[in-house]
């Protein structure tokens, strides 16, 4: 009786996996999207500086602006998305996949590199820009900057 009982169990739990009910042990690994590389901050963080994540060199990259080969889509709102969100991203009405941009802050010519994610909303509707990005555009996390952004 024991033996059944325990067969049932083994079943039930491997139904489950195949429901993808339960914890995801076996799925597969996927790179994170370019200049989204960063580890998550700490539970503990509590300041800009502690949710930025970002290396030095992965925010001397993002800064460098591309020679050529990039076009212009427009002109967006935007405002801070979450900042345990690590890496240097956009999310945007103006793409509608995933691809890699630039963001620019016209006022000052700072730029970032960034991961444009499309959110499925109208391009006017504003766009969510990581912390790291706001910090390398010099904008204050409080205020709603206009960006020019590009696809690269």
């Amino acid at each position: 009786m024991r033996g059944l009982l325990s067969m049932g169990l083994v079943l039930a739990v491997a139904g489950c996996a195949q429901l993808g009910i339960g914890p995801k042990t076996d799925a597969p690994a996927s790179m994170p999207a370019p200049g989204r590389i960063a580890p998550a901050p700490k539970p503990t963080a509590n300041s800009a500086a502690a949710f930025d994540t970002t290396t030095a060199a992965q925010r001397a990259e993002a800064a460098q602006k591309p020679a050529t080969g990039e076009a212009k889509l427009g002109v967006t709102i935007a405002s801070l998305g979450d900042p345990t969100d690590p890496g240097f991203w956009m999310r945007t009405g103006l793409v509608s996949v995933e691809s890699k941009g630039r963001i620019e802050n016209p006022k000052t010519g700072k730029s970032a590199k960034v991961t444009l994610i499309p959110t499925g909303k109208p391009a006017g509707a504003g766009s969510e820009v990581s912390l790291p990005a706001l910090r390398l555009l010099e904008v204050p996390l409080t205020e709603l900057p206009e960006l020019t952004v590009y696809r690269l």
